[in-house]
């Protein structure tokens, strides 16, 4: 991972050229992350280290392209940012923490998210909950995303949270109620159409999304 433009506060952390430097069992922050220059590509989340699957299989990358081009296309978005992985989102909880890289525990490269305040966007990626995320489930990384990942996006106050299945060519559908805890929208298959939570003009045929062929 190469990072531009350091903090000062960089220079004088140690440099970690190799994953097996670090504890397994360690906390971690966005400060040490930015620190770190070995290849493994891995997440933070809560503190501790996730190592991320290997390059994603076609299926996984075929259903990425298509939603990246549905919401690029999309006009009721032209007002919003929308990124694919990789690009780092930093996630931090709001009665917690503050926004300073040594207080933020969570950073996390989610397959696709859309961002609407463009104050959060800056050089090194997101600062602050994105509108919507979109997680892909790799054979992997299913318990990741469905478990781990579902409690910190609640936390952190993503508004709504896509779990897209290729295996299954289901999506499920999560958004914040009044509560802001996640309610479960709708699981959508493929022979429907996606309607989104927060952009209530976006709706998606999950036709377009999830190939015949399934190579996942």
């Amino acid at each position: 991972m190469t990072f531009t433009n350091p903090t000062k506060k960089q220079f004088t952390m140690a440099t970690i050229t190799d994953i097996s430097e670090l504890n397994p069992n360690g906390v971690y922050s966005y400060a040490d992350y930015l620190t770190w220059r070995f290849e493994q590509v891995v997440e933070i989340i809560k503190g501790k280290i996730w190592k991320m699957s290997p390059a994603p299989k076609t299926g996984h990358q075929r259903i990425s392209f298509k939603l990246s081009g549905i919401f690029y296309n999309n006009t009721n978005l032209k007002s919003c940012d929308a990124f694919a992985a990789p690009f780092d989102v930093r996630l931090y909880n709001k009665k917690k923490s503050s926004k300073a890289n040594k207080d933020i525990f969570s950073v996390v490269q989610p397959d696709l998210c859309i961002i609407c305040d463009k104050e959060k966007i800056d050089e090194l990626g997101c600062l602050g909950a994105p509108d919507l995320i979109v997680e892909i489930l790799s054979r992997g990384n299913s318990k990741k995303e469905m478990r781990v990942k579902y409690d910190l996006y609640e936390e952190s106050g993503v508004r709504e949270y896509w779990i897209a299945d290729p295996e299954h060519q289901t999506v499920h559908v999560f958004a914040l109620d009044v509560d802001e805890k996640y309610q479960l929208s709708k699981i959508y298959l493929r022979e429907d159409v996606l309607q989104s939570v927060i952009f209530k003009d976006m709706k998606i045929d999950l036709q377009e999304v999830f190939p015949e062929e399934n190579f996942d």
